[in-house]
């Protein structure tokens, strides 16, 4: 399956939004550069469809939800993430990740969710590792593969 970044974020703290920069850097094992989540663990880059921001943003007229605004370190389009597995590949301009977690558990509600009524990160959001270090920025295009 073949998709498109339309923007890749960090933030120096974790539980607040993120935002946007030209360019990250992946680091095998470790993360993305400069981004709070980075570390030895399952969680360090996360990965959120536009179209599914598209879905809250209709429920919500008015609503600015720009990129980094759900924690997302890349927005991608043309990609629906609830239909990975867990152990897939996500591959984008030689980077490669291995999708670990999918969805999560919000245990505080973010401003999003006060604002909304609800978080579309839990129930669209994907988490991987990172396997192959490398650099990604928008417009960059990648593909998922089956385990």
């Amino acid at each position: 399956m073949k998709f498109k970044i339309e923007s890749v974020n960090v933030s120096e703290l974790k539980s607040v939004q993120k935002h946007s920069v030209e360019e990250i850097e992946l680091v095998e094992n470790h993360g993305i550069k400069g981004d709070a989540h980075t570390g030895n663990w399952h969680r360090q880059v996360s990965l959120l469809a536009d179209e599914a921001v598209d879905l809250l943003r209709k429920k919500n007229p008015g609503m600015e939800l720009k990129p980094g605004a759900f924690g997302e370190n890349i927005l991608t389009r043309g990609i629906d993430w609830t239909r990975v597995k867990i152990g897939g590949s996500v591959v984008i301009n030689g980077v490669v990740m291995e999708v670990t977690q999918i969805g999560k558990v919000c245990h505080d509600r973010c401003a999003i969710y006060d604002q909304a009524g609800e978080c579309i990160m839990p129930s669209h959001g994907i988490f991987t590792r990172v396997l192959k270090g490398g650099k990604i920025s928008a417009e960059d295009s990648g593909y998922y593969r089956f385990g």
